[in-house]
């Protein structure tokens, strides 16, 4: 498709979700609620189909010579269907937040205020290969009152376009306008170039994506990004953990889905717990199947292999991990302002006081004690799905959800006031 008909074609994508918000910002929750609970019945319905189009996707995806963490991404199976339908009915229960009055306050002059949830509009989603992806953006930005506009990775293309089948079955079947959810229907390039530059019709681009992506979304919008970078998220093994706590965590923030953003990209080993402990946790890892990346004393680990300073700071999304020793918690926290995303963090500690000095002291979007980071994902949060972590400081952070999906305006009210 030639760059002029990519304009032509944002722009009537653009109008028809322009229009499409404007009657989603009225609509009531029921309406909604209804959408979400007759897409997740389609895609459920619809599972044989969905599967069939993501057979084909996997299948070029190793044509491509796609990594295995990659296609694990992309791949589809009924068990990961289920958790798209469980996602949809979970954000169809949430709370509605539009309408919410977030606070409100009388002031001295007579006046009441009220500052209260109100939709952003259009949101842009440009993604890569994670299929389920369709159904979370487009169940979300619902929920919120906003049009969404779909740009799915050309790897994902079957499978997107046949769960995207289903959530506008979900609209018609509720009475709400199809134009609500779109998938741009193309692979080609430019229309990303065009989303990123339709400030007419998209209020908010939300990027899901490696580096690359990110990166040129970043560099090239026009329209406003919600900042969502790479998953460089570490573990750090404090002198007080749990051994028993620690292996456990460890493995499973590796190699439970090594290609996802809450993945561990870098384990630090507090030296006092490799004094005590040794080498057990680099020993589990290697054990599981993961490239250990190491340096000076670690590197004498039978199995590692020679880090080099580009594997610090480096999101693999693969099975492999870069570990280093620290000096205490302080040495972990220096190193992680140096090389994170400011996605997600974890320490393994028993002292509530390390854990509260690394809480403190980081700033990213995400800190977690005892846990893996994995769960650094919007369903674990409670929020029935995310349209991604946002690792910036304005307006959302962390998991995004539907309530992160609005804005406010404030509702005032007199009495025939008037300012002196």
């Amino acid at each position: 498709m030639a760059a002029v008909d990519a304009t032509d074609l944002m722009v009537q994508i653009g109008r028809a979700a322009r229009d499409a918000a404007a009657e989603l910002a009225f609509a009531g929750p029921e309406r909604k609620y209804a959408a979400l609970i007759s897409a997740a019945e389609a895609v459920w319905s619809d599972r044989a189909t969905i599967l069939a189009a993501n057979a084909k996707d996997v299948g070029s995806g190793v044509e491509k010579g796609l990594s295995a963490a990659m296609l694990d991404r992309l791949t589809l199976d009924e068990n990961r269907i289920r958790g798209i339908v469980d996602a949809l009915r979970t954000i169809a229960e949430q709370r509605d937040p539009v309408g919410e009055v977030i606070s409100e306050w009388d002031m001295p002059s007579g006046l009441h205020i009220q500052r209260v949830r109100t939709p952003l509009g259009v949101v842009g989603v440009i993604y890569e290969s994670r299929p389920n992806v369709t159904a979370d953006a487009g169940a979300l930005c619902l929920k919120a009152g906003n049009a969404v506009i779909l740009r799915g990775g050309s790897e994902s293309y079957h499978s997107s376009a046949a769960i995207h089948a289903c959530m506008v079955k979900g609209l018609r079947e509720a009475g709400l306008p199809e134009a609500a959810i779109q998938l741009v229907p193309t692979r080609d390039r430019e229309m990303v170039a065009e989303m990123l530059r339709a400030v007419a019709y998209i209020d908010v681009i939300v990027p899901r994506g490696g580096k690359g992506l990110v990166g040129l979304v970043q560099r090239e919008a026009r329209v406003p990004v919600f900042a969502h970078l790479e998953g460089i998220c570490h573990v750090y093994a404090d002198g007080d953990a749990d051994v028993a706590k620690a292996r456990r965590v460890i493995v499973n923030a590796k190699t439970r889905r090594p290609g996802i953003c809450g993945a561990a990209e870098c384990l630090l080993i507090d030296r006092a717990f490799w004094s005590r402990h040794g080498a057990v946790l680099i020993e589990d890892l290697l054990a599981a199947g993961v490239e250990v990346r190491a340096e000076g004393e670690l590197a004498k680990v039978p199995g590692t292999v020679a880090a080099t300073p580009g594997d610090f700071g480096k999101e693999f999304l693969d099975m492999i991990i870069a570990v280093r020793l620290v000096d205490g918690v302080d040495g972990a926290i220096a190193h992680i302002r140096r090389y994170g995303s400011n996605h997600t963090e974890s320490i393994l500690t028993e002292n509530d006081v390390t854990a509260a000095r690394f809480f403190q002291r980081l700033d990213s979007a995400i800190l977690m004690h005892n846990a893996s980071t994995q769960f650094a994902d919007g369903g674990e949060f409670g929020m029935g799905g995310e349209i991604g972590i946002a690792t910036g400081k304005m307006h959302a952070r962390g998991p995004v959800g539907a309530e992160q999906l609005t804005s406010f305006k404030y509702l005032v009210t007199g009495d025939g006031a008037v300012r002196a």
